[in-house]
């Protein structure tokens, strides 16, 4: 393997293959205006695995409508060596999932805010949110870094979410890491 990291620029899901941003950004606009008036949740969580000779990671976009479906998406990073330091792959996990919601400029969150806002009315709500593959527990190695890395969720926005409710890292990225 080259000594280069490899960041996949294109999103993928079961059903699509090499999707730009803008074609995820669409999906999740029409996901959105099929039913504006219902709880919407933005999701955002990396996750990784070392393996043999590198460390792959999975940074997942799920937008959630409660009680009616899910439509989900994510990128691959792979970095060609064994990341051993846990707080180095916490904190890169953490960078790729900002760098993801970067993507997502004050216009396009504005747009989706917008596709929302005259249904808040009838109960209708839009949330983002930063899942990060950490719990608080004594027993978990990553409890450390909670508040650095909740810290840094919340200075770009996001409501910072861990363990167990953190699923979008430590379930759905998670699957994609194997």
């Amino acid at each position: 393997m080259k000594n280069i990291f490899h960041i996949d620029p294109t999103f993928q899901n079961l059903s699509q293959k090499r999707m730009s941003f803008e074609q995820v950004f669409k999906n999740i606009v029409l996901f959105i205006e099929k039913d504006p008036s219902g709880n919407f949740r933005l999701m955002f969580g990396t996750d990784s695995q070392v393996h043999g000779h590198f460390t792959k990671f999975i940074t997942g976009i799920v937008i959630q409508q409660e009680r009616k479906g899910v439509w989900a998406c994510f990128r691959k990073v792979i970095v060609p060596r064994k990341m051993a330091n846990l707080h180095e792959r916490i904190s890169y996990e953490t960078t790729l999932t900002e760098e993801v919601v970067s993507m997502f400029t004050k216009d396009k969150r504005e747009r989706l805010i917008e596709i929302v806002l005259p249904h808040i009315y009838k109960g209708a709500s839009f949330s983002i949110e930063g899942h990060i593959d950490i719990g608080s527990g004594k027993r978990n190695k990553t409890s450390i870094f909670v508040n650095e890395m909740m810290s840094r969720m919340n200075s770009i926005g996001l409501e910072a979410k861990i363990k167990p409710y953190s699923f979008v890292a430590s379930s759905y990225a998670n699957r994609f890491t194997k």
